[in-house]
């Protein structure tokens, strides 16, 4: 028993080495060979998770957590390490809600401000987070990742004076750190140094010790720089890198066997096709009795990267106009009948009193986001909520449809090359091909809900918005019965004071992007695609 305490203390001192000489990845080692002995401590599971983590797989480091919670579940470390994970898979509002409690805890311990200023940073909120990183600086004055967090935030403001000051400072503490060094290239990009960012990024890129979180990014970046300097096939490899190193990051996280998205919306499509359409219309829903706004509720849908934020920060800089950007609000009736078979059948049988606890559920989930829905015209923004146009249609046949027009080929080529969180698209996005099939499925879905249903749609396209800012929206605020005002060009100030977590958050800060026919100068790249997109370039009247 002594001799077993001896061993027992003996590794737990090379645990404490390793941390006090910053090498988590051996201390997480010995971690690892005390768990597998059957010893189990809050402190070891914490330690573990964290090397899952590295490796990318989110799931078995949540597991881990979780059983050091059973064993204590008051620990604000391991609370802050379950945060950082939930951060890691793309759960930033739970990640948020796990972070709230502990910083009455632990708000003398710069990680928990850096982890929660990564979390608000990956929802778009980034003056929240500079603010966060700014409290954890003030702790830790002389920590590297705190300040090239800083660089970075301030990078994707545009602020790239301020960015470059903090990339400077962490990158004299840490020559080798990988977010101030992609902060610098960011900046050199934003001014135009395209031929520095490019240097910058090359040399990070053939490092061996990026982790490939960081290298996606870089290589999404590089792209961008080759394209400037019209690189093009220097570009698409780069493009074409960062998707393959996407699709390994998440490796452990996508189950092989499960469907692509684009096959999940041909079987809506089947199963809409199924049903007779005089069931949709058989049962009306009753505004006044289900919490309806009472100005209007609308839905913008579209495509990803087709303008969809854009159109909601305009609609958001209208008086009594408030919105919400991609959030999961019609859960409770996704999880009901697009989960499994029959599904869409049993809705399109609803009267409105099975119809109410959905539409309940769905203005309960709206309120959660701090939306006051009684006295505002709604905006529920998301460009793949075009799969949820049965939902929509039985739930809310009074709300109005603004779907987004953007060249085919345009969005198709964005998708391809723009960098985002892991997803059922984003999944088909990492080739052309797979973006390509996901388009024109989801394309297929809409069109076949709007001719079914007898839903109140507007087509806003995106080059009529480019070509003529005021007619295009005065249009549209006409169809939403809202007054036009000047103040809708001030779209730029709306998403930077409400902050943007979509891919497009940099373009629509800087105000209006005339971002038509980038795909031209791919066009020998997307010659395989082009018989998948033509009947939609041509069908939605694309030149």
């Amino acid at each position: 028993m002594w001799e077993a305490g001896l061993a027992a203390q003996a590794t737990w001192d090379g645990i404490n080495e390793a941390l006090d000489a910053n090498d988590m990845v051996g201390a997480a080692v010995i971690a690892e060979a005390m768990l597998a002995t059957g010893v189990r401590h809050p402190t070891l599971l914490n330690i573990a998770a964290w090397h899952k983590e590295e490796q990318g797989d989110f799931a078995a480091a949540h597991a881990l957590l979780t059983q050091a919670l059973r064993m204590d579940p008051n620990d604000p470390l391991v609370r802050l390490s379950v945060g950082a994970v939930m951060r890691k898979q793309g759960h930033l509002d739970e990640a948020l809600a796990v972070f709230a409690p502990l910083e009455a805890l632990i708000s003398d311990n710069p990680a928990f401000w850096l982890e929660r200023g990564y979390a608000l940073d990956a929802g778009g909120a980034l003056d929240a987070a500079i603010a966060d990183f700014d409290q954890a600086i003030v702790l830790d004055p002389q920590s590297p990742p705190s300040i090239a967090a800083r660089a970075s935030a301030l990078a994707r403001l545009g602020r790239s004076d301020e960015a470059r000051v903090a990339a400077t400072r962490a990158l004299a503490l840490d020559p080798r750190n990988v977010t101030a060094l992609l902060a610098e290239a960011r900046c050199d990009f934003d001014t135009g140094n395209f031929a520095s960012a490019r240097d910058i990024l090359v040399a990070l890129i053939a490092r061996d010790d990026v982790h490939i979180a960081d290298r996606v990014p870089a290589l999404g970046l590089l792209g961008d720089a080759h394209d400037r300097l019209d690189a093009v096939d220097a570009a698409f490899s780069a493009y074409s890198d960062a998707n393959a190193s996407f699709q390994r990051q998440h490796v452990a996280a996508v189950d092989p066997d499960e469907p692509l998205q684009s096959a999940f919306i041909g079987w809506i499509g089947t199963a809409v096709g199924a049903v007779d359409p005089k069931r949709w219309l058989a049962a009306a829903v009753q505004p006044q009795t289900l919490r309806q706004p009472k100005r209007g509720h609308a839905f913008l849908l579209g495509y990803p990267r087709s303008g969809t934020t854009l159109v909601e920060n305009i609609l958001a800089s209208a008086q009594g106009v408030e919105a919400v950007e991609e959030r999961p609000t019609l859960g409770a009736a996704e999880a009901a009948f697009l989960d499994g078979d029959g599904g869409i059948a049993r809705l399109a049988g609803l009267d409105a009193v099975g119809l109410a606890p959905f539409v309940r559920a769905y203005w309960d989930k709206v309120a959660s986001y701090g939306i006051d829905p009684a006295t505002r015209l709604f905006v529920d923004m998301d460009p793949l909520k075009g799969m949820k146009l049965p939902l929509i249609a039985k739930l809310f046949p009074d709300a109005r449809i603004i779907v987004m027009r953007r060249d085919p080929r345009d969005v198709v080529w964005s998708c391809f090359h723009t960098n985002f969180v892991l997803s059922g698209a984003s999944r088909e996005f990492a080739t052309l091909e797979g973006a390509a099939r996901h388009y024109d499925a989801l394309m297929g879905l809409t069109e076949q809900c709007f001719a079914a249903f007898p839903l109140a749609v507007h087509e806003l396209r995106y080059d009529a918005l480019i070509s003529d800012f005021d007619a295009t929206t005065q249009a549209l605020c006409a169809f939403l019965d809202i007054a036009w005002s000047p103040d809708l060009r001030a779209f730029d100030k709306t998403a930077a004071r409400r902050g943007v977590k979509t891919a497009s958050a940099s373009q629509v800060r800087k105000g209006l992007y005339d971002g038509r026919r980038q795909w031209q100068r791919y066009e020998t790249q997307m010659a395989g695609v082009m018989p998948i997109l033509m009947p939609w370039v041509e069908r939605f009247g694309f030149r």
